[in-house]
């Protein structure tokens, strides 16, 4: 349980990090009469009608994937399910590639472009967690049911309305079930992904949020490190005065928090975090290792790297310091390890894919709601490529925790919206 709620608490801190950055914008008009005369197309219509028609399919696949189990790094089963559930749903083609995204091809008329697609499939939970889906009512229980199990449904169902009303795209559409999108998975199904085939895709969306007006179109960037002094180790009697790993690495947190503080105390918001501590045998031994991870955390590239340069050049400098007053036995060494990076960037509320979801979210009533996120998006915005991260819709709450819960309110309409901006982004072939 503790393990949960600290998922729990970082779940409720990105949410919050969101709704600090958030910011309502309307359309522009000329993107809301694109949108408008799209949703009357006729096979657009129809695409709305089977939606709706499939949502016991849409919910039988949620409940489906949901009992998969799938940490990041072990998320083979459900992928190769979903890779299953993507063919029988009808793609031109499909493969899973080297690191384990599943990646489904449906070809446009031939404009030589790609828009991406994608939810990932991994959840935070251990391969050992009960995942098993308990209908309580109205509402699904399981870890996973909505982040971002959900997501994934949802594109197989926008696949299949796009399928049986026969809607053709002018660009190519590659649909994407991405591992490591979690924690220490650090994005790397979408990195990956552009790593391969950035050249191709013009434009990206994401599917890992709640309500479809909330539309993450920032990068929050972090870089993590895990920190380690180490020494001989020894007896606390018998070998008092050796180097001691945990006292040089009490200082190295303090000279890092007061030099840091004052570096992010102006300018964007920018924020560090020493996580995580261990190391030691015994109350009465002379520890001979220390570790921290620390995490950093800005919507700016120059002040994440002015922050992690801080890190390095305050933990070298107390090892110094304290190695200065070793006097018994060997002096203590240094080592960084790279345990996460996320890239942040910014874009602009006038890119067109933005004003494409503003717009179809004021087709379906709402307003929607840009701001700051850690997702997928992370990767194509910091390439320059336009992306967003759309929500899965429906009600839900305590994602990241072992109660995490979904309602099917207005499930549908996240679908329709989901296809709508994909048709719209993708563009519409006669």
């Amino acid at each position: 349980m503790k393990k949960a709620s600290l998922f729990t608490l970082f779940f409720f801190a990105s949410a919050m990090l969101f709704a600090q950055n958030e910011k309502n914008i309307n359309a522009q008009p000329i993107f809301k009469k694109d949108i408008e005369k799209l949703s009357k197309n006729d096979k657009v219509q129809k695409a709305f009608q089977i939606i709706q028609d499939l949502e016991p399919t849409s919910i039988k696949e949620l409940i489906e994937l949901t009992e998969i189990p799938a940490p990041p790094f072990q998320e083979q089963k459900r992928a190769e399910h979903f890779k299953k559930m993507l063919e029988d749903a009808g793609i031109d083609s499909i493969w899973i590639d080297g690191v384990g995204n599943v990646l489904a091809l449906r070809k446009g008329s031939g404009n030589g472009k790609t828009v991406l697609i994608d939810a990932h499939l991994d959840t935070v939970f251990p391969i050992e967690t009960d995942v098993k889906v308990k209908m309580k009512g109205d509402t699904l229980y399981a870890p996973g049911i909505g982040d971002d199990t959900r997501g994934l449904s949802m594109m197989l169902t926008i696949l299949k309305a796009m399928n049986s009303a026969s809607i053709k795209t002018e660009s190519d559409i590659l649909f994407a079930g991405t591992v490591g999108e979690e924690g220490l998975g650090d994005l790397r199904g979408i990195k990956n992904i552009f790593k391969q085939g950035a050249k191709k895709i013009v434009s990206h969306i994401a599917i890992d949020g709640g309500e479809i007006n909330r539309v993450v179109t920032s990068g929050l960037g972090s870089l993590r490190y895990k920190v380690t002094f180490n020494g001989p180790g020894g007896h606390s009697f018998g070998a008092f005065g050796l180097a001691n790993p945990h006292h040089a690495m009490g200082k190295a947190i303090d000279y890092f928090s007061t030099v840091a503080s004052d570096f992010v105390s102006t300018g964007p918001k920018t924020t560090f975090n020493v996580g995580r501590i261990g190391g030691g045998t015994s109350v009465n031994s002379i520890p001979f290792e220390t570790w921290i991870e620390v995490d950093m955390r800005s919507l700016s590239p120059e002040k994440l790297l002015g922050t992690e340069k801080i890190l390095k050049e305050q933990m070298n400098k107390a090892l110094n310091d304290y190695n200065s007053k070793v006097q018994k036995g060997p002096k203590l060494s240094l080592i960084f390890e790279k345990i996460g990076e996320r890239p942040s960037g910014l874009q602009e509320e006038n890119l067109a894919i933005i004003q494409r979801a503003a717009a179809a979210n004021e087709f379906f009533n709402r307003t929607a709601k840009i701001g700051a996120g850690s997702t997928n998006s992370n990767i194509p915005i910091s390439l320059g490529i336009p992306s967003i991260t759309i929500g899965r819709g429906g009600n839900s709450g305590n994602a990241h925790s072992l109660d995490e819960w979904w309602i099917n309110e207005k499930g549908d309409e996240a679908i329709k919206f989901g296809l709508l901006l994909l048709i719209a982004e993708a563009g519409l072939s006669k």
